[in-house]
C-alpha cells in the first residue's frame, strides 16, 4: 500500500518542483552592489549610481548620462537605459540635476534577476503565504 502511495507523492513532488524552476525562469529585478565610496572620488558619465529624491522614499538606479563641473558642485543627469527620455521628470520640483550629495553610490556589480522576489513578496503580502505553503508542502512530500 505504501508504494502505491508513493507514486502519486513523487508525481506531485516533481510538478512542484518544475513549477518553482519554471516559475523563476521568469523572474526578474537585480541585486545591486554598491560602492559607497564616501563621494571621494568623481562619479563619470557612464556610472550607473543609485540616488535619492527629496520626499520619495524608494532610492533610484540610473545611469550618469551627462556632467557639467566637476566636484562637490558637478551637476548630473541621469537616465535609465530603457526610457526614453532623462530622470528630470523623477527629480524633486524644482530640480533639473543632481548633486553629489544625492547620490548614494555606484553599482560596482550584480546578480541579475534575484530581487524580483523580495520585490514581488513586499507587494503582495500573501504571497509570503502561498510561499510557505508551498515550501511546507515540499517538506511533507520529500519526507520518507
Amino acid at each position: 500500500m505504501l508504494a502505491g502511495l508513493q507514486n502519486p507523492r513523487q508525481l506531485a513532488a516533481q510538478v512542484l518542483n518544475f513549477g518553482l524552476i519554471l516559475s523563476t525562469a521568469f523572474m526578474r529585478g537585480d541585486l545591486l552592489f554598491l560602492w559607497n565610496r564616501n563621494l571621494l572620488s568623481e562619479t563619470d558619465v557612464g556610472e550607473v549610481v543609485v540616488y535619492n529624491v527629496k520626499d520619495k522614499d524608494i532610492p533610484i538606479v540610473h545611469r550618469v548620462v551627462r556632467k557639467f563641473g566637476v566636484g562637490d558642485h558637478a551637476k548630473l543627469l541621469t537616465k535609465g537605459d530603457n526610457n526614453a527620455a532623462d530622470d528630470t521628470e523623477l527629480y524633486a520640483r524644482g530640480q533639473d540635476y543632481l548633486e553629489r550629495k544625492d547620490i548614494i553610490g555606484s553599482v560596482f556589480a550584480y546578480i541579475p534577476f534575484v530581487g524580483y522576489v523580495t520585490i514581488m513578496l513586499s507587494e503582495h503580502p500573501w504571497l509570503k503565504t502561498v510561499m510557505l505553503g508551498i515550501m511546507g508542502l515540499l517538506v511533507v512530500l520529500q519526507r520518507e
